[in-house]
This record gives C-alpha cells, sequence and structure tokens, in this order.
C-alpha cells in the first residue's frame, strides 16, 4: 500500500472512530451500546489472543528471567547473608545469657567460702596424656603457677603452666593429681586422685579417695571438700570435691578406698574461676550444696472404726459399784485359790 494522502484521511478516520467506540463503550459500562460489538469481537479474537498470549509467554518469561537472574542472585545472597548474621546473633546471645548465669553462681559460690577469684574461660582442652583445659587468663591478670581453678559447682584442679594471656590447668581427674580432703561431718581426712582422661574410661566415678585410717567410718553419700595445701597452694580449703558413689570392701591395709562422683562435669567446662587469694578462715562445709529434703514419710493409717480390738476393749468391764460405794466382784471371778 503506498502512502497517500487519502491513506493517512482513511486511517485518521478510523482511529477517530476507535477512540470514539472505546469512550462509548467505556461510559456505558455494563449497558454500553456496544456491549453486543464487544463480544462479538471477544468471540472473534479471543481464541488469537490467547493462541499468541501461549506462544508469547514463555519466551517473555524466559527473556525476565535472563535479565533479572543477576538481580535475583544477589537478592537471594542478600537474604541468606541476613539470615546467618541473624543466626549468629541469636546464637551469641543465648551464649551470653547462659554465661552470665554461670559467672552469677560461681560468684555466689566463691563468696560464701571468701574467695577472692578471677573469672575466666575454657578455650582449649588438651590433647595429649595430661588432662588439661586452657583458660583465657594469664600472668598479665594476676594468675600464677599452682593456684587452685573451680566452677560454680566445685574444684576443677590447679594451674602449672602460665602465659602471659593465657594458662594451662591440670584437671582434678589427672592421674598425676592428688588432692589432700576431708569427709563431711566425721571430718576423717584423705587424698583424691584421678584415674585420667576425664573419667571417661570410669564411668560416674574418675576420682578415687583413699581414706587415711582404715578404721574410720565412711558411707556412700557423704561428701568431700579440699583440706586445703600448706601456704594455700595448690589448694586452697573449703572446695566442694563430690560424693561417695561406691566403697571397696575392707582388705586389712591401712587405708580404705572409695570412689568419688565430682561435682564438676569435666566434660563441658565453659566458666571457671582462678582462687588468686585463699579465705581469711577455713569454710569447712560452708561451701557444700544443700542436701536434698529427704522424701515424706508415709502418715499412719488409722484403724478403721469397730475394729475386733476396739470391741475386745469395749466388752471389757470392771467391777460394778453399787451406791454405798461398795464394790461388787465380777461374775467370772480369776482362779487362783
Amino acid at each position: 500500500m503506498k502512502d497517500t494522502r487519502r491513506t493517512r484521511a482513511v486511517l485518521g478516520v478510523l482511529l477517530v472512530a476507535a477512540l470514539a467506540m472505546i469512550t462509548v463503550d467505556y461510559r456505558g459500562g455494563d449497558h454500553s451500546p456496544l456491549s453486543g460489538l464487544r463480544s462479538v469481537g471477544a468471540a472473534v479474537f479471543g481464541p488469537v489472543e490467547r493462541a499468541s498470549a501461549s506462544v508469547v509467554r514463555p519466551v517473555g518469561n524466559t527473556f525476565d528471567a535472563i535479565t533479572d537472574a543477576p538481580g535475583e542472585k544477589r537478592r537471594a545472597d542478600r537474604l541468606a547473608r541476613d539470615n546467618q548474621r541473624l543466626r549468629e546473633q541469636l546464637r551469641s546471645t543465648r551464649l551470653d545469657q547462659d554465661r552470665s548465669a554461670q559467672l552469677q553462681r560461681l560468684l555466689g559460690t566463691a563468696g560464701m567460702g571468701g574467695y577472692k577469684i578471677l573469672a575466666a574461660q575454657v578455650i582449649s582442652a588438651g590433647q595429649g596424656f595430661e588432662d588439661t583445659v586452657t583458660i583465657d587468663v594469664g600472668g598479665r591478670s594476676g594468675v600464677r603457677p599452682d593456684m587452685t581453678v573451680m566452677s560454680a559447682d566445685g574444684l576443677v584442679g590447679r594451674v602449672t603452666r602460665v602465659g602471659p594471656a593465657t594458662a594451662t590447668v591440670l584437671l582434678a581427674t589427672d592421674q598425676t593429681s592428688s588432692v589432700g580432703s576431708r569427709l563431711e561431718d566425721s571430718k576423717e581426712i584423705g587424698i583424691v586422685q584421678g584415674t585420667g582422661r576425664r573419667g571417661l574410661g570410669g564411668g560416674a566415678t574418675p576420682l578415687r579417695f583413699q581414706l587415711l585410717d582404715a578404721s574410720a567410718p565412711m558411707r556412700v553419700g557423704q561428701r568431700l571438700v579440699t583440706l586445703g595445701s600448706q601456704g594455700e597452694r595448690p589448694y586452697v580449703p573449703g572446695v566442694p570435691i563430690g560424693t561417695v558413689e561406691r566403697i571397696d570392701a575392707a582388705s586389712g591395709g591401712l587405708t580404705r578406698t572409695a570412689y568419688v562422683k565430682p561435682f564438676v562435669h569435666f566434660t563441658s567446662l565453659d566458666v571457671v574461676a582462678v582462687v588468686v587469694a585463699p579465705p581469711k578462715t577455713d569454710p569447712r562445709d560452708a561451701v557444700l550444696p544443700a542436701k536434698p529434703a529427704p522424701p515424706p514419710s508415709p502418715s499412719p493409717t488409722p484403724s478403721p472404726s469397730g475394729s475386733p480390738g476396739e470391741k475386745k476393749k469395749k466388752g471389757k468391764k470392771g467391777p460394778k459399784t453399787e451406791a454405798d460405794g461398795t464394790a461388787t466382784p465380777s461374775a467370772n471371778p480369776s482362779s487362783g485359790g
């Protein structure tokens, strides 16, 4: 078709007519005079439109996916980083709350014993043959070798090596560890020794107690505290150690052996404290945790009314008394001459 003035005029008339019809149809709404024509147009051109859309839509979606892919990947990476940061913040908050609770308990335990402490955190565990851990305080903080290390639950061990910012702690479960100890109540003394490897091979009793007086009383359930060392090193007095779980049968030797379940969980150490100054007086058993209350004893069941015993008591009568005060003998006097 040639581009002439006539064709341009026809195209202009058609555009004006189309705009007029669209305006009339839009203003008429559901009651438009062109609703029938609209229905015919939809019936004629609807299938063509749907067919063309079904062909064009996948191509358009593919094109959009290709063009939007870099932006979507950046958004996904940003969301992943945000989620990771939020998870780390939540985990850090929980750890801080847990460590704060441990520190509060530790300060309470130290306060009861009168110990001056320096709080620390376990940062690694020894990998050799020794039962050791490394803590995050050292010589710059006032830590010295042969200082007692404790947790909120009780004795952890003693400092053996000190660096500027860290220190090595030999745990009470190590085979070379020997701690002077005293039984509660009886005050009998002995030595607590470790069985090695944090007691992982010894079950719930990784400590062994040698009672120096074989004839002294000792029972399961008794608890132990540190006896203290000369010069208060390496162990200060009164730190809880554990509970006697099992006692070997007496063998006629000079000592008796018992196995002790420690108060401290050596496989999950976290917040600990170095005792930098001993108590002014021996706290004895003051730092030991309170004993659990004994279970209530069952109350006696009252006997039912009218029991044979009560009936027998009720049926037994004493001698009758006459009005003048003289006693009348019973009808069945006892024999006996």
